[in-house]
């Protein structure tokens, strides 16, 4: 079995839309993707074929344990070049994941060790996520939050953000908001909007791009 470029992106796509919390069905590979939907129905009919995914009631999709395998290697290769990327070339944290999305096919199994072993593998990427499934019930029981559930009068810390939406990313690196960075939520508005306090600096954030963000309640005043 041939495992093609395009087998690989769709079966990290399926395990990076479940560690996102999302029931993964076709749709969702035609919008996490920006394909057409024969393309994706043709594609879930050769991954179907090949045992590298289960469609379920419903249309569900799930990976197999060899689309798992391959998923997972594909998954931490990404993480080593957008570590890379920052630690060793210096690229800013809100355009790694487009390139690593592009080195992550190129890269063999013997640069990959290396990397590992430089870097190691227990860090976290640049956006702050973890390597691996990493749902949003795993942030929570880690005492995790998205930032539009914060309450008001409160200091948190960014702990990680959605890496797949590059004007997200640049939007937030605008404002100041990366992971590590430390913020007071002062309120909300009528309009959804969070007022907040960053490096000293009023921001206003929109829920949907506040949703994205994930923090950790701090004790002591940012």
């Amino acid at each position: 079995m041939k495992i093609t470029i395009s087998k690989e992106n769709y079966l990290k796509t399926i395990a990076e839309a479940e560690s996102e919390g999302e029931t993964v069905i076709a749709a969702t590979l035609v919008r996490w993707l920006n394909v057409s939907a024969p393309a994706v129905a043709m594609a879930i009919k050769r991954l179907k074929r090949d045992g590298l995914i289960r469609v379920g009631k419903g249309g569900q999709l799930s990976l197999t344990p060899a689309g798992r395998e391959i998923a997972n290697r594909l998954l931490n290769r990404h993480h080593l070049i957008e570590r890379m990327l920052t630690e060793i070339f210096g690229m800013e944290w809100y355009k790694v994941h487009e390139e690593a999305e592009q080195l992550e096919h190129a890269v063999s199994e013997d640069f990959e060790r290396r990397l590992a072993e430089k870097l190691g593998t227990d860090a976290p990427c640049p956006h702050g996520n973890r390597v691996g499934m990493d749902t949003p019930e795993d942030r929570r029981r880690r005492g995790l939050l998205p930032l539009d559930e914060a309450a008001s009068q409160t200091d948190v810390e960014v702990v990680s953000v959605f890496e797949r939406d590059r004007k997200l990313l640049e939007y937030l690196d605008g404002l100041g908001l990366r992971p590590g960075v430390r913020l007071r939520v002062l309120g909300r508005n009528w309009d959804e909007t969070l007022n907040l306090r960053v490096d000293g600096r009023p921001v206003q954030l929109g829920r949907p791009a506040a949703g994205r963000v994930w923090v950790r309640r701090v004790l002591q005043p940012s």
